[in-house]
């Protein structure tokens, strides 16, 4: 059987993945947690085999804690179920250590598939991302290229001028000072070879609907 920690601060969430998963015999909930806190002294105590993570769960920043999880916690597999876009975060979520990622807009059926494919040491991915990965048209290919030349923090700050974010909310939300938004700005223009930041956030969504 394999064991699933909860980390999500919506109470609904919790106990409505808790209803989904009572009758499989193969997955055990174990804990359900509702923040940052929270979660990382449940890990230091059992190590659970999934953790299913919203990425806006209080006191962390979804990006690095991904990261530190997977670094110090190396066989829990992260699936993330969260209210933000597949095509905006899915990538960077993957990139960061996650397993899998998958839109709390999505059905009983498929939460518990993905759950069961990332248990069993497996990716999921929704349908339409998985097969703009398995297109393998020519632009795709290139736009992946250049987005595998970018760093985690420019690849952070991208996501955040794609959802809209000015540079103060950027500079807020991953801690760094506006000046230093500004020159990732000027380095991702270069890497992705635009002229404008309205290009750059074009590039950004179609780079992140391809992914290999």
């Amino acid at each position: 059987m394999y064991k699933v920690l909860v980390a999500d601060h919506h109470p609904v969430i919790s106990r409505g993945i808790g209803c989904i998963l009572k009758n499989n015999p193969a997955l055990e909930i174990i804990g359900n947690i509702t923040s940052g806190d929270e979660l990382f002294k449940f890990l230091q105590n059992g190590v659970p085999d999934v953790l299913i993570i919203e990425l806006d769960l209080p006191q962390i920043n979804g990006i690095n804690a991904l990261r530190k999880i997977k670094q110090e916690y190396p066989g829990t597999r992260m699936l993330i179920f969260s209210t933000h876009p597949e095509e905006m975060y899915a990538l960077s979520t993957i990139k960061a250590g996650a397993a899998g990622y998958i839109s709390k807009t999505t059905d009983p059926e498929t939460l518990e598939k993905a759950i069961y494919q990332v248990a069993r040491g497996g990716i999921y991915l929704n349908k339409k991302i998985t097969e703009r990965l398995n297109s393998g048209i020519s632009q795709g290919k290139g736009l992946v290229a250049k987005f595998k030349r970018l760093s985690t923090r420019e690849t952070e700050v991208l996501n955040l001028l794609s959802s809209g974010k000015r540079n103060k909310d950027i500079a807020e939300a991953l801690d760094i000072n506006e000046k230093t938004v500004s020159t990732y700005k000027t380095r991702l223009l270069k890497k992705l070879k635009v002229d404008n930041v309205a290009d750059l956030i074009t590039q950004s969504r179609l780079l992140q609907l391809n992914i290999t």
